[in-house]
């Protein structure tokens, strides 16, 4: 398969580029000047694009890619992929879901635990040496609280198993009330926020989720509820979620993505019942090459004339 020509379109894993060179005839987009250009002069010889939650395949670069034929993308979300596009054209899409479920539903325990707990600002005090002029302020119990989750998918659904083992009821909203769960089920994001102590964003992003969470979710959820976002950063309205922040009408929020990333609203900087992250879910060595491993096995069961490991198109 050395032959085939794969554009990669950002950084994203030095094992998987390691490998994508080793096996096929790797194209780095992002190390090109002039991309236009490239595509042009390479437009022939391009047959699979590997993008990620970041940088994927639009209908400018579909289109730009007359051999294309699959887009095997390193992340479970694909709304950086034009899947009509793809659908219209014959594309296959694959990406990386369950390998990364423990993780980010680790992760989203480890942020509510985090923020109700105080645990970065627990850390910063014992650093500076204000231990020794007096104990760290209370802070809140985690378990017991109610937990509302928005999308109970394999993400949403190992978080709400997480949760149980502290003894939080778990509610949750979906397009529709899932079978064979005792969960309680809200039919708006806006009533699941109102009768939820803790608030976690893990659905899909669509349009239709895109700012899921406003003002009306978030002033539901209160004064002294917190936001955990382990989803994607457009599903909440960021401005209103610093402007409920900063004036305290939110009691708290750790979030691992947001609108514009890698830039963060300077504003939260200074807040201590906030828990900032880099967008770290899927952020273990196991689970990265895992993922990698899919994206790999993805491509050669493709050109392989195989059925796909995890097809999504």
């Amino acid at each position: 398969m050395e032959a085939i020509g794969v554009l990669m379109m950002c950084p994203m894993n030095n094992y998987l580029e390691q490998e994508l060179d080793k096996r096929f005839k790797l194209f780095r987009y992002w190390t090109q000047p002039r991309q236009r250009e490239f595509l042009t002069q390479q437009a022939e010889s391009i047959r699979a694009v590997v993008g990620n939650s970041t940088v994927g395949a639009d209908a400018e670069l579909i289109d730009a890619l007359p051999k294309l034929e699959i887009v095997s993308c390193f992340s479970v979300g694909l709304d950086k992929v034009d899947l009509i596009k793809c659908k219209e054209k014959g594309i296959r899409v694959s990406n990386t879901p369950d390998v990364l479920t423990d993780d980010v539903a680790d992760l989203a325990i480890g942020l509510m635990l985090a923020v109700l707990r105080r645990i970065c600002e627990c850390d910063k005090y014992v650093r500076r040496g204000a231990w020794k002029f007096g104990d760290f302020k209370l802070t809140t119990k985690f378990s017991g609280k109610r937990i509302g989750i928005i999308g109970l998918g394999r993400i949403g659904l190992a978080v709400a198993e997480r949760a149980e083992a502290f003894d939080c009821p778990i509610n949750y909203y979906s397009r529709s009330k899932k079978p064979n769960t005792n969960y309680t089920y809200y039919s708006s994001v806006v009533e699941l926020a109102s009768n939820s102590d803790i608030l976690v964003v893990a659905c899909a992003l669509t349009p239709e989720t895109t700012h899921i969470v406003n003002r009306e979710v978030i002033d539901a959820l209160g004064p002294k509820g917190v936001l955990i976002n382990i989803g994607r950063g457009p599903h909440v309205d960021e401005p209103e979620l610093v402007s409920a922040l900063v004036e305290g009408r939110l009691g708290g929020a750790g979030l691992d993505v947001f609108e514009r990333e890698p830039e963060v609203p300077e504003q939260l900087f200074g807040l201590e019942n906030v828990v900032l992250l880099p967008h770290v879910g899927s952020g273990t060595v196991e689970t990265r090459k895992a993922m990698a491993d899919l994206v790999l096995g993805n491509l050669e069961a493709h050109f392989s004339s195989k059925p796909l490991l995890t097809p999504v198109v």
